[in-house]
């Protein structure tokens, strides 16, 4: 009964991202120069060296995936576009919720409210 509470926590908190997430487009623009996607393609092997090192590296390197994934997420916005389309206050509070709610279950099994 235990894992099944904790597995609601996570389906919350990816329901949780989702309605976060819902509003953020990310694009590739086509550039006349060869050096643009340069930066595009380093993201991408910036965020997958960073996850990999996240679940590779021992505790006390964790700050290097750390520092991989933050160059990669700086690499995204200098390579591509973001929209952020604009979020109702309904959106963000069913996400606030989803993630807090998903966290307690998660992390204790039982909701405080």
């Amino acid at each position: 009964m235990r894992l099944l509470v904790r597995l609601i926590g996570l389906i919350v908190i990816l329901l949780g991202v989702y309605f976060l997430g819902e509003n953020i487009y990310f694009t590739t623009n086509p550039y006349p120069f060869w050096w643009r996607g340069i930066a595009a393609d380093a993201s991408i092997l910036f965020l997958t060296l960073g996850v990999l090192m996240l679940f590779a590296l021992p505790s006390q390197d964790k700050s290097l995936a750390f520092a991989a994934i933050a160059v990669g997420i700086v690499l995204v916005f200098f390579s591509s576009r973001a929209i952020l389309n604009p979020t109702s206050l309904w959106q963000f509070f069913y996400s606030l919720v989803s993630f807090v709610g998903g966290y307690q279950l998660l992390t204790t099994g039982s909701l405080n409210i």
